[in-house]
């Protein structure tokens, strides 16, 4: 998650108090919270009782006086490095005393009553599924109440997870973030104000060997074969006409497992495809589609000439990566919190072995850059638990509360309807002999041979994995 406090500002206190300076906590270019200096500070100590002074990063000191502008803006600067800080720190970011803090923070902030509502959440091929939360249920609950109702078991509750979604003119999906521990999902989407924005249960895992543990359960299979269908059909899983014929002879005889095997074997299955973006690689502004899947960001590109191809960048060459953002200051000196989506600049930049003794960075520009740094991490976390022999249900694994809130109706996963025409111009993605650097260029056109990954890499990983994994 990003963690900004792009702008101050300066409000009246309760009943006609005195003024003061309130800061505006964005989470990924959005408005989060609005909080005092006096709260941080409040939160900065309950942490400091509960894991010391030596784990904590430095804390903005008290002012005796009023503060200058320039203090202000210092201070601003100061508190946003504070947050982030405690936020990237796995043992501090995770605890449920600055979970909380925030989740407090955003329903104050929105003003929003404790209460039960309704909340709607889609499945990948469009069905609804209606649950009764709290406004001030976290993201788990929320979870938890959404399998209760579909009857997923406890035990695969983690293999699935919450996603904020934008839907299109077009009924097409734009993923804007996956939903964290820190925030109330009914308080998340109905902030914005916007029937565009949903919720949507998809897979949290990357590697498909998992999904033989999803398979076994009734309702995980249904899950994961909707996600495929809805995925192939808005072209997200690249399948030539005779796969398409096989998948729908599958399909029309009802072989879900059948029709699974088959489509794991597709290019980027059970990947995430984010909207088109701009690159600087293999050239500077280059327009690209990004997809994440497979320990691997896949930039699809088209280059001179109008051919199709393909760039894939394995997470496993990736030293380190960062993502950036500016905000334009708006004219005339006043601001609209949680507006302007445009506005905000994102740059997610990585630093990529190109060959033994080479390393380039590579930057993608896209409102999505967020999301695609939360699944360059858990592709890591997932290669990192495999690598050192862990189990994969400890790590997926949540807090099952003994309280869920099971309705005597359970709604069953519905099938999705057949799987349409493939589009004509869409057809296999075969690997090409030229390669750039260590990055596999993929031309799509006419069937070819079978196409093998290419190399990748990001973060912790990059020192833990050795040579024979690249």
């Amino acid at each position: 998650m990003h963690f900004s406090i792009p702008e101050t500002e300066s409000r009246s206190g309760d009943s006609g108090g005195s003024a003061y300076v309130a800061y505006n906590i964005h989470v990924n270019g959005v408005l989060h919270c609005r909080v005092r200096y006096s709260q941080l500070l409040g939160l900065h100590e309950q942490l400091r009782k509960e894991y010391g002074a030596n784990v904590l990063p430095a804390f903005p000191p008290k002012k005796l006086f009023s503060l200058t502008p320039a203090e202000v803006e210092q201070r601003r600067e100061q508190l946003e490095k504070y947050m982030q800080a405690v936020r990237q720190d796995p043992l501090l970011g995770s605890s449920e005393t600055f979970n909380s803090f925030l989740r407090r923070a955003q329903q104050e902030t929105q003003q929003v009553p404790t209460e039960e509502v309704s909340l709607e959440v889609l499945l990948s091929n469009g069905q609804k599924v209606l649950v009764s939360v709290l406004t001030s249920d976290q993201t788990e609950d929320v979870l938890e109440a959404v399998a209760a109702k579909l009857d997923l078991p406890d035990d695969l509750i983690g293999y699935f997870s919450l996603f904020l979604v934008r839907e299109k003119e077009d009924g097409a999906f734009s993923f804007v973030r996956k939903l964290q521990e820190f925030e109330l999902p009914y308080v998340s989407v109905t902030s914005l104000r916007s029937q565009e924005y949903k919720i949507v249960l998809r897979k949290s895992y990357w590697d498909s060997a998992y999904d033989d543990d999803v398979m076994e359960n009734r309702v995980g299979l249904n899950l994961l074969y909707a996600q495929t269908v809805s995925d192939i059909e808005r072209g997200w899983i690249l399948v030539t006409k005779e796969q398409h014929r096989q998948l729908k002879s599958l399909q029309e005889k009802v072989s879900k497992k059948e029709f699974l095997r088959l489509a794991q074997t597709l290019r980027h299955y059970g990947y995430l495809r984010f909207d088109a973006c701009v690159a600087d690689f293999p050239e500077k502004d280059c327009p690209v589609v990004v997809s994440a899947g497979n320990s691997e960001l896949s930039l699809q590109l088209r280059l001179p000439g109008q051919q199709l191809r393909e760039g894939s960048f394995r997470v496993t060459r990736m030293r380190c990566w960062r993502v950036t953002s500016s905000v334009p200051l708006p004219s005339g000196g006043t601001s609209s919190p949680g507006r302007g989506r445009g506005e905000v600049r994102l740059e997610l930049a990585f630093e990529y072995l190109m060959s033994k003794d080479r390393l380039q960075w590579v930057t993608i520009t896209s409102p999505q850059a967020i999301m695609m740094s939360i699944c360059l991490q858990s592709m890591v976390d997932e290669l990192m638990v495999k690598k050192s022999g862990g189990s994969i249900r400890k790590m997926l694994r949540r807090r099952v509360a003994g309280t869920l809130r099971r309705s005597d109706s359970q709604q069953a996963v519905k099938s999705p309807p057949l799987l349409e025409s493939p589009d004509a111009s869409r057809e296999s993605m075969v690997k090409l002999s030229s390669k750039l650097s260590a990055v596999s260029l993929r031309g799509i056109g006419s069937p070819s041979t079978d196409a093998s990954a290419s190399d990748v890499h990001g973060n912790f990983a990059f020192e833990g994995i050795g040579d024979e994994d690249l």
